[in-house]
Formats: C-alpha cells, structure tokens, sequence
C-alpha cells in the first residue's frame, strides 16, 4: 500500500490580474525625440555663427508660426518678451518647440499643450537659469493666457535666469 500523499494547498488565483504594461513614451514624445536628435545633428553641421542664429530664429518662427492658434498667440508673445528681456538668448528648437540659450545651452523654453496634449501650455526654465533661490524654487510655470501682469513676471524671470 503507498503511502497516502499529503493534500497541498495551493493559493488561491485572483479573478483580478492587474498587469503592469511596461511605460511607453507617446507618440508626441517620440516625435520631439525624433525631433531633438535631428536638431543635435544640425548642429553639429552647422557649428555657430552670426548667420546660424538668424537660421536657428528662422526655424523657431516657423515652428511657432506651425503651432495652433491658442499655443500660437502664446509662443509668439513670449518670443518677443524672451527676445527684448534677455538679448544675449539665442533662439534655437528643442524636441521642436522654441527655447532660447546662453552660449549653446538653453535657458528657457515653451511646451505646446496641444502638442503634449495637456490643459496648459508651459514656460520652463532649465538648470543653466540663474533662478535659484533657497533650496527650493520653481522651473516650470503653466501658461493658458498672458495678461501684462504675466507678462511682467515673465520678462523679470527672464532677467533674473540670464543674470
């Protein structure tokens, strides 16, 4: 006679399996990928001269000009605040939205909402901008409209990120 086998007990399934699926980037994200990589090959072509940055704010016109019309009106206002409050920016494309950079490294930039497909269009500023202030300070503000008192705040951050 054999031995009786001794009954095991196995765990119960779930009838809920919660699988993970593994992060992916958007379709928008790969495309401003895309995009960066392209623009890092350009410039290594291209180098950098008085003529490039006329090229660079060709590019970045035509970029802003491509935007819809709400991230549009914004893009173009902030240029021409970026522009008149931090001369020595250049303007350049980043993961192909407008951005502005001191001596080949962008300061501040300008993230469509359509495009990313959020509530709001965002104003950032990178590590190279002289905003730190404390231990903490912000980097990004959310855009939907300017009045002149965004406006105004956005011209003294510009001063204050080129300082």
């Amino acid at each position: 006679m054999k031995p009786a086998k001794k009954a095991t007990q196995k765990s119960p399934k779930s009838t809920t399996t919660t699988e993970k699926k593994p992060t992916r980037f958007t379709d928008e994200e790969r495309l401003a990928m895309r995009e960066y990589v392209q623009e890092l090959k350009a410039e290594a072509c291209r180098g950098s001269s008085t003529d490039d940055d006329a090229d660079r704010e060709t590019v970045v016109l035509a970029k802003i000009a491509a935007l819809p019309p709400p991230d549009r009106a914004l893009a173009e206002r902030l240029h021409a605040i970026i522009k008149s409050n931090g001369p020595s920016l250049s303007p350049k494309t980043w993961y192909g939205m407008p951005a502005y950079a001191k001596n080949g490294n962008v300061v501040c930039f300008f993230q469509s909402a359509q495009k990313f497909k959020t509530r709001y269009a965002t104003l950032g500023f990178s590590d190279k901008a002289n905003l730190d202030e404390g231990q903490m300070w912000p980097t990004a503000f959310a855009l939907k409209e300017l009045t002149a008192a965004e406006e105004a705040k956005i011209a003294a951050l510009v001063k204050k990120a080129v300082s």
